[in-house]
């Protein structure tokens, strides 16, 4: 038998097997729907088991809470009593550079600073209360207070991008706390001790410039008294020798006179005769303090004592105006329990709805397999 006429065969016998059905893959919403509500109960359990979920992680999360205070720049105000404490020092020469700007700035530089931040939390009862242990080691002190520094927030209010900016310059200072309480008290004790940090810093180098400037003009005095006291002393020399070659000349009285022209020593004058030079002679003996017949050298030294006299006390200004004061916040941040109940709800219903619906389809399956 030929090859072609044994496949010819096989195609024969062939030919008595069904075809298998095509399948159709469509999706029965309505045998969906019907899936899901048989399992309702099942449904609605496991939803409600979420969303419970949901309502303790609310509460069992850390609480976040965020007090807000918004500064301006100084008006005139603030800073009104460190612009008469430094009145006199500009009459009398002494360089402050102290204006409404750098004193703003300052403060912002200031609050930033985590130098000053630790500074200030490892004197607040704030930090020893989060930790809730007196006798605990300096490590975790400072991790302590390095994490809590890190929650405090200085922000520039001016938006370049935004066309509605106000007209002024603003930051918005903020401090995040588990409590409402202790965000509100902590921000409003760091801005007040930031404050009195950049007050003593003012007049610390206000204390210095007055003391540099009297350095300068105590040294500048004693320097020309020390030119005055050689002048005058030159002056006595001189007058002595002018004595000397006028009795020698034989010219008691001032020779004009006697209405002659007489053609002076430059080094010796003898113009005035013997008497007037003896008479001048003593007046100058007579000088014990060159300032005396001086007055640019007086002048100079009532201003000396008027810088030494300057005692700047206990100067009380502002840095900054508070546009709004430390606010009592009213939201926590992040999500709200209700809306953790919502989405924990809706994640329930998703989770259910696909567990049944799995089911459903590996029912299925194994229904038609057995068929």
């Amino acid at each position: 038998m030929s090859s072609i006429e044994m496949k010819s065969n096989l195609l024969e016998n062939t030919s008595s097997y069904p075809l298998m059905a095509p399948q159709h893959e469509e999706i029965d919403l309505l045998s969906l729907l019907s899936t899901l509500y048989a399992a309702k109960k099942q449904i609605v359990t496991i939803t409600l088991l979420f969303a419970l979920c949901g309502l303790a992680a609310s509460f069992l999360l850390p609480q976040k809470w965020t007090s807000e205070a918004v500064i301006t720049p100084p008006e005139n105000s603030n800073i009104i009593e460190l612009r008469r404490a430094v009145v006199d020092l500009t009459v009398l020469g002494v360089e402050t550079n102290l204006d409404a700007g750098r004193l703003y700035n300052k403060f912002l530089k200031k609050f930033d600073s985590q130098e000053v931040r630790e500074k200030f939390l490892a004197q607040s009862p704030y930090v020893q209360t989060l930790l809730k242990n007196p006798n605990v080691d300096k490590s975790d002190l400072y991790r302590a207070i390095v994490g809590v520094s890190a929650k405090f927030k200085a922000i520039d209010n001016s938006d370049p991008k935004k066309s509605d900016n106000a007209p002024y310059t603003s930051w918005t200072l903020s401090f995040t706390a588990p409590d409402a309480d202790d965000a509100q008290q902590v921000l409003k004790s760091y801005v007040d001790f930031v404050s009195a940090e950049v007050n003593k810093d003012i007049i610390t180098n206000v204390k210095n410039a007055i003391e540099l400037k009297v350095a300068f003009e105590k040294n500048k005095l004693a320097l020309d008294r020390v030119n005055l006291q050689n002048q005058h002393n030159v002056n006595l020399e001189r007058l002595g020798y002018s004595l000397q070659v006028a009795n020698a000349a034989g010219l008691e009285k001032p020779v004009y006179s006697n209405g002659q022209a007489v053609k002076d020593d430059p080094d010796y004058s003898v113009s005035l005769g013997s008497k007037g030079l003896t008479e001048k002679l003593k007046i100058e003996q007579s000088i014990k303090d060159v300032a005396q017949m001086n007055a640019s050298l007086q002048n100079r030294e009532h201003a000396l004592s008027q810088l030494e006299s300057i005692n700047l006390g206990n100067v009380d200004f502002t840095s900054y105006q508070l546009q709004m004061q430390p606010s009592y916040p009213l939201k926590k941040d992040g999500p709200g329990k209700a809306l953790m109940i919502i989405l924990a709800g809706l994640v329930g219903l998703i989770v259910a709805s696909g567990l049944v619906l799995v089911r459903g389809a590996l029912a299925s399956r194994m229904h038609i397999e057995e068929i």
